[in-house]
């Protein structure tokens, strides 16, 4: 099967998600889980989600109530497995293990970030690939590569799946040969958000980050830019081409209120669409969450009657 049926294949009209230039993740994230919803119940499935929790660091408290409330909602068997900041390498991965062979359990999640004294890529890898709920594995971000179905990275599933939705949708939007811009190459979201502008929305692509000489100019040359580097200030907003679509995947607290990486007027008035902070990007990453916790189950159940 190719990288298309990583996604949704479900119809999102755009009037249930899109305010004039404003792209309400928020409402399409809701569109997907009423989908999730609908398949599961096609498929007598009950999707079991783990999250592992090290720590107590607020923005995840935040984030982990987030997806088990989701989780719940739709009727997902959702364990939450809170361990101490000082929990060990041993003490991690034991839980893990134990999780990779509960029938019940279909993702496996270590939120981040971790304490500064553990191993993240061996935490993350311990989770096998059949059961990755964020597509952090290995050998998921390699079947990513070769255009592969696989668990997709959430939140640059969730931007694809938009831009996927918008070109469906508007006449004249057509993606393939444009120019997109990522400013940022984490291994969650700038690296595989790149591979997937370019597989399947074929997109033309250059990856820009904190190194990048004249970032400026690759701003001005981006039909769509997605901005992923978790720091305020670094794109020069005024310099967005008119017409771009500007996605925004940054989120940080200021003055007690939410915001993105981007300076938010410029963008408001260059682009012919963009995400909200908050409202865009991040109730698209949970319902991505979600779906590859679905997907996991379908495949590990498909397995089960085969075996």
């Amino acid at each position: 099967m190719s990288l298309f049926a990583s996604l949704p294949q479900s119809d999102f009209p755009l009037a249930d998600w899109v305010d004039g230039k404003k792209l309400m993740g928020k409402k399409l994230a809701e569109a997907v889980r009423a989908h999730i919803r609908a398949e599961t119940q096609a498929h007598s499935l009950q999707p079991g989600l783990a999250v592992i929790w090290v720590g107590d660091d607020a923005a995840s408290q935040v984030y982990v109530g987030g997806k088990e409330k989701a989780a719940t909602e739709l009727g997902y068997k959702s364990l939450v497995i809170r361990l101490p900041a000082t929990a060990t390498q041993e003490q991690i991965v034991a839980k893990i293990h134990e999780f990779n062979h509960a029938p019940d359990i279909h993702g496996i999640l270590v939120q981040l970030p971790l304490p500064q004294h553990l191993n993240e890529r061996e935490i993350l890898q311990a989770i096998i690939a059949e059961k990755d709920a964020d597509g952090f594995h290995f050998v998921n971000q390699g079947r990513l590569l070769a255009g592969a179905e696989t668990v997709l990275s959430c939140t640059p599933a969730g931007i694809v799946l938009m831009l996927r939705e918008l070109e469906k949708n508007v006449g004249e939007l057509n993606f393939a040969g444009k120019h997109a811009v990522v400013v940022g190459r984490s291994n969650i979201v700038g690296k595989p958000m790149a591979q997937l502008l370019l597989s399947i929305l074929n997109m033309t692509v250059t990856m820009c980050h904190s190194k990048t000489q004249a970032l400026d100019s690759y701003v001005a040359a981006a039909d769509v830019l997605v901005s992923a580097t978790g720091v305020r200030g670094i794109v020069n907003t005024n310099k967005i081409k008119a017409g771009a679509i500007v996605i925004d995947v940054g989120m940080h607290r200021i003055d007690g209120k939410l915001t993105g990486d981007l300076d938010l007027q410029p963008v408001i008035e260059r682009a012919a669409y963009y995400t909200p902070v908050p409202g865009g990007v991040g109730p698209m990453t949970i319902a991505m969450l979600l779906y590859n916790t679905f997907r996991n189950a379908r495949a590990l159940s498909a397995a089960r009657h085969l075996a």
